[in-house]
């Protein structure tokens, strides 16, 4: 990197912070302080004064516990960036850090690149994550299950008869078609779509058919007199593009926010 990366090391193995000074100083770093704990960094700050841009790497180890750490550095260096390094990958742990503020969460046994490239990311402003993280989301982010699927409609408050045509809007029915299925007139149906976009707070037919595609529910079973009448058009399944459910998609992790 062109620009020097001033880094401040805190832990209490003293071992650990020599082998990362050398590391660091090796790859261009520029080491500030080497101290056992964050209050004795804050003395040195205190001493040495303009240090708020430092890249602050804290050695948690084996407790995990980073109650207060983060906290603590941000008011020492209230533009410094602060990346944990930790002994074993532990989910709470690590979103714990990123509420109080941090910028990274390594687990120790990545290598001299892959950490410093870490590094250098967190540095610039990125939140770094241990590559751990991946094979433990499945277990940490719950899937959406039929039975919390149905109670977001049920919130809804939609009729039997509503609940009724928004299957058929998945299927991508035009208001006759529905009509004939349900046996009721193309003007009550009308009457439905408007209350179901109005309860569901959606604009359109589309929507409130992915909207209902992202709950769990399923398209109505259309009777074959339906299919078969001279007058009516085949039913066209709605465009389920990606970027259609850009509206409905998980918003990005933020571990900070939570």
């Amino acid at each position: 990197m062109s620009d020097t990366i001033n880094v401040a090391l805190v832990g209490r193995n003293s071992i650990v912070r020599e082998g990362l000074c050398r590391i660091l100083a090796d790859y261009g770093f520029t080491i500030r302080a080497s101290v056992e704990s964050s209050a004795a960094l804050k003395g040195l700050a205190d001493a040495q004064g303009g240090t708020d841009n430092c890249l602050v790497v804290v050695d948690i180890g084996t407790d995990g516990s980073v109650d207060g750490i983060v906290g603590t550095i941000h008011e020492t260096f209230a533009g410094g960036r602060v990346v944990l390094l930790a002994d074993q990958f532990d989910f709470e742990t690590m979103l714990c850090a990123f509420r109080q503020g941090a910028s990274g969460y390594i687990v120790k046994e990545i290598s001299c690149e892959p950490l410093i490239m870490s590094l250098q990311l967190a540095a610039t402003g990125e939140k770094v994550m241990p590559s751990q993280l991946a094979d433990q989301l499945p277990t940490h982010v719950p899937a959406a299950t039929t039975e919390t699927a149905q109670k977001t409609i049920e919130n809804a408050q939609l009729s039997d008869r509503e609940t009724e045509i928004l299957r058929c809007l998945i299927m991508g029915c035009p208001n006759k078609i529905i009509s004939r299925q349900l046996d009721i007139s193309e003007a009550t149906v009308k009457v439905h779509v408007k209350a179901i976009l109005r309860k569901i707070r959606v604009h359109n037919r589309t929507q409130a058919a992915i909207w209902a595609v992202n709950r769990g529910l399923e398209g109505i079973t259309l009777g074959r007199q339906q299919l078969t009448r001279t007058d009516a058009e085949p039913p066209q399944l709605p465009d389920l593009t990606p970027q259609m459910f850009a509206h409905e998609a998980l918003a990005p992790l933020s571990l900070a926010a939570h």
